[in-house]
């Protein structure tokens, strides 16, 4: 079993890569687990001040538990993984049961910004992609799938997404195997050196 990690800033394709690893290696069995399911509970609070939580910073991570539910995994132990919805900003009461595949991927902004993190993880991929080409993919999955307006995206990128990336998720680039703009070639070559992981 390996457990990879993909990290990079909003809308650089973790999720989309997550899904082409899975889809790749589908016949060895894929996990994919993200650590926004990982956002800490604030249930307590109402929409409004829940709305206003910074979700781009480390500290909004419960990363506790994430580790402790990695390190089970690993062991061949069922987990039991919180399921956090964006329009509500908050964890649903159900949950979702993951048990060991060949493959477990953990995605997300933070995927790399914990030591204890990085040290599980096998293979650690970075997605380099441009503000720009972020903010419009933004934009429109926003608008489209969490009921946002542009104003709103838009404020909320220049007040928090981007000062959180320079000073958080960017620097933690270091810590990868490879660092990709995801493109076709790098697909090619990211799916290459996992297959050396079972060689």
């Amino acid at each position: 079993m390996i457990l990879i990690g993909i990290s990079g800033g909003t809308c650089s394709g973790k999720s989309t890569l997550a899904k082409e690893i899975e889809k790749h290696f589908k016949k060895l069995g894929v996990v994919n687990m993200t650590t926004d399911s990982y956002y800490k509970d604030h249930s307590a609070l109402d929409f409004k001040k829940r709305s206003e939580i910074n979700f781009d910073h480390p500290d909004s991570i419960d990363f506790d538990l994430l580790y402790f539910n990695l390190i089970n995994i690993k062991k061949n132990i069922k987990i039991t993984e919180p399921i956090y919805s964006y329009k509500i900003h908050k964890r649903l009461k159900k949950s979702k049961l993951i048990t060991q595949k060949k493959i477990i991927i953990i995605e997300g902004l933070h995927a790399l910004c914990n030591e204890k993190i990085n040290k599980l993880l096998d293979f650690k991929i970075f997605l380099d992609v441009d503000d720009k080409t972020r903010l419009e993919r933004r934009i429109n999955r926003d608008v489209k799938e969490r009921g946002r307006s542009v104003n709103k995206i838009k404020k909320r990128y220049q007040e928090m997404c981007k000062p959180m990336y320079d000073e958080f998720i960017l620097p933690s680039k270091i810590h990868a195997d490879i660092v990709s703009n995801y493109d076709q070639d790098s697909i090619g070559k990211i799916i290459n050196l996992i297959s050396k992981k079972f060689e």
